[in-house]
């Protein structure tokens, strides 16, 4: 994992994580290493609609059989197997998957601030998951208790970089490309 770059990016459901993720890869032909992959893959197999309650539950079934860092330790492995430098993780949910993550050299928590009823009118205009499309602001507010959600603001205030998003994406962009400079600087 020597000298390779591991952005860990934390913010609640529709905050801006995919879109930094799809921006660096564009630019900076990173990388995208998502933790709920796995968990897709699982319920496309299983034939189960793809919504947040089957994501959060498979998430939770596979922690109590094989331990809270199981997903972080996959996507460990993923990262280590490439010969690519940047990648990025765009959905840092739970303490287990920094606290595993974080012992890497390379590796940063960026926390995604972004207005709560900002990311419900994007979570709907994108309609990412089966469900979002439809979903009542209720019933979004409800999605952000969810074990999956509960740990992020946690993990946001433990970040050592945090992104505004509540202006444009080009003012997302900006603070993107400062972040790449600041960490190819480092590196």
């Amino acid at each position: 994992m020597e000298n390779k770059i591991i952005i860990g990016l934390a913010g609640q459901i529709a905050s801006g994580k995919d879109t930094v993720a799809e921006y660096l890869a564009q630019k900076y032909n990173s990388v995208t290493v998502s933790f709920s992959q796995p968990l897709r893959d699982i319920l496309n197999r299983l034939f189960l609609s793809i919504d947040r309650q089957h994501l959060s539950g498979l998430a939770q079934c596979l922690i109590d059989k094989f331990g809270t860092d199981v997903l972080s330790k996959t996507i460990a492995k993923e990262i280590e197997a490439s010969n690519k430098k940047i990648f990025v993780l765009p959905n840092i949910r739970r303490e287990a998957d920094y606290a595993h993550l974080s012992h890497n050299p390379g590796f940063v928590l960026v926390g995604i601030n972004t207005d709560t009823k900002k990311c419900y009118e994007r979570l709907v205009k994108r309609g990412q998951n089966e469900d979002d499309k439809t979903k009542t602001w209720e019933q979004f507010q409800k999605d952000l208790t969810l074990s999956t959600e509960v740990s992020i603001a946690g993990l946001i205030e433990k970040s050592s970089i945090k992104l505004d998003n509540n202006g444009t994406k080009e003012d997302l962009y900006k603070q993107v490309d400062e972040l790449i400079t600041n960490l190819m600087n480092k590196n």
